[in-house]
């Protein structure tokens, strides 16, 4: 096999999704492929894991850097997101594709008997040995040259279907990806409802508490009553609730709809989540501590915290 290179580039640029393709994908999977054609064995391996954007990591034989823009092109189409290690190996195939680099194979031999006549040692030279030496056998310089027009398309093949296995394994994963998600999801929802309902609850007794609290007040001294009045209006505003929860619920329900949707949509979900986060601060700020309703509400509002960061631990690795 001929020697590897490696390159690293960062890249992000728009993907056309193939024709039909909507399903939700992990960022996490590995997949291969192999063509044998032309006296020469293609294989194609890929392994992904995620990242916020494309990072590719190409690997191709030594002579095939010419294809590279062809392969990044493919890779572009077919990948949004995430690590990406793309490496590409050929062997030669056939008995009619092998060559002995006779110039090469000269110098070494050279170099063999040059050893020998100066420690005067007689065994002859090993010939197998010398073949397996690097660039004594395979294709010359030029015979690869002019390869390369014939095995694009093949390459092309060849990443395609690796490509091809890469996304069955990323499906398969989002998939359980997806049912973990939406049980997370209805355990929020559960637990907004019955938030909604200690609220409801605690609505009537938070009144008849600060109802309770302004007599004693204006039992003690002289308050301007328009004042009080419009304190305890403040006060009634930023202890409701209900517009946090009516947004919980909306998020949870997009969320849901994104993910029974199409793909490309971590980012989405990851934007979701922090709404989510955001509406869950602002419900545990309003909520009175010292009362026995607000230890309640307090209580079920970390619990749909601690979904939401399981949740985003999930959506990491979403595409």
């Amino acid at each position: 096999m001929s020697g590897i290179g490696s390159q690293s580039a960062p890249e992000n640029p728009p993907r056309t999704m193939p024709s039909g393709s909507k399903a939700l994908r992990s960022m996490t999977g590995y997949a291969h492929a192999q063509i044998v054609e032309h006296g020469w064995s293609l294989r194609v391996s890929v392994r992904s894991v995620n990242h916020r954007f494309l990072d590719l990591h190409l690997r191709v034989p030594d002579g095939l850097e010419p294809l590279e823009p062809r392969i990044r092109q493919i890779v572009r189409e077919r990948i949004r997101r995430g690590h990406l290690d793309v490496t590409l190996h050929y062997d030669i195939a056939g008995p009619s594709a092998v060559g002995v680099n006779r110039e090469v194979a000269a110098a070494y031999l050279q170099a063999v008997e040059s050893l020998r006549e100066e420690f005067g040692i007689t065994t002859p030279p090993d010939i197998a040995a010398i073949l397996r030496l690097p660039g004594v056998i395979g294709p010359p310089a030029a015979s690869l040259e002019e390869e390369l027009g014939r095995l694009e398309p093949v390459v092309t093949r060849c990443l395609h279907e690796a490509f091809d296995k890469l996304d069955h394994m990323r499906e398969h994963e989002a998939n359980h990806l997806r049912e973990e998600m939406s049980a997370r999801l209805r355990g929020i929802a559960q637990l907004t409802a019955q938030v909604e309902q200690i609220a409801e609850r605690a609505r009537p007794a938070f009144a008849r508490r600060l109802e309770t609290r302004l007599k004693e007040l204006l039992a003690e001294t002289q308050l301007d009553l328009a004042r009080v009045t419009q304190e305890a209006a403040i006060i009634a505003e930023r202890s409701d609730v209900s517009e946090e929860l009516s947004r919980l619920r909306s998020h949870v329900n997009q969320y849901e709809t994104l993910l029974t949707g199409a793909s490309d949509v971590g980012k989405k979900l990851d934007f979701l989540l922090q709404e989510m986060q955001r509406e869950t601060n602002t419900l545990l700020s309003k909520t009175p501590s010292s009362e026995d309703e607000g230890l309640e509400i307090t209580r079920h509002a970390l619990e749909i915290k601690s979904e939401i960061e399981k949740l985003r631990e999930q959506v990491q690795n979403i595409e």
